[in-house]
């Protein structure tokens, strides 16, 4: 679990790092404005939002990546062992080909 999560947040955090220096080179986060006022009041606070939002994108993106790489036996394999299975269930006790 805990590699998963650093193969998801390392990669990301670098993507983020680099959004920000490619987006704030294009844009002055002081002229950003709502309703004719500025919406940060210094760059740091921009950068450093900029930054999170960034990262959460990022984040997202690896994390489905990593989602839609489980193959079809990690989805549908089932955690209990065929005596715990409810009566259902069509890999009860005595199918041969479930495991």
């Amino acid at each position: 679990m805990l590699k998963q999560a650093i193969s998801i947040l390392w990669p990301s955090f670098l993507i983020a790092g680099m959004a920000d220096v490619l987006f704030f080179t294009l844009f002055d986060p002081l002229q950003f404005l709502y309703q004719e006022e500025a919406v940060f009041d210094s760059r740091l606070a921009a950068y450093t939002v900029g930054f999170f939002l960034f990262w959460l994108m990022s984040i997202g993106s690896s994390a489905l990546t990593c989602y839609f790489q489980r193959s079809a036996d990690d989805i549908n394999h089932c955690p209990l062992i065929p005596a715990d299975r409810p009566d259902a269930c069509p890999k009860k006790e005595g199918c041969t080909d479930c495991q």
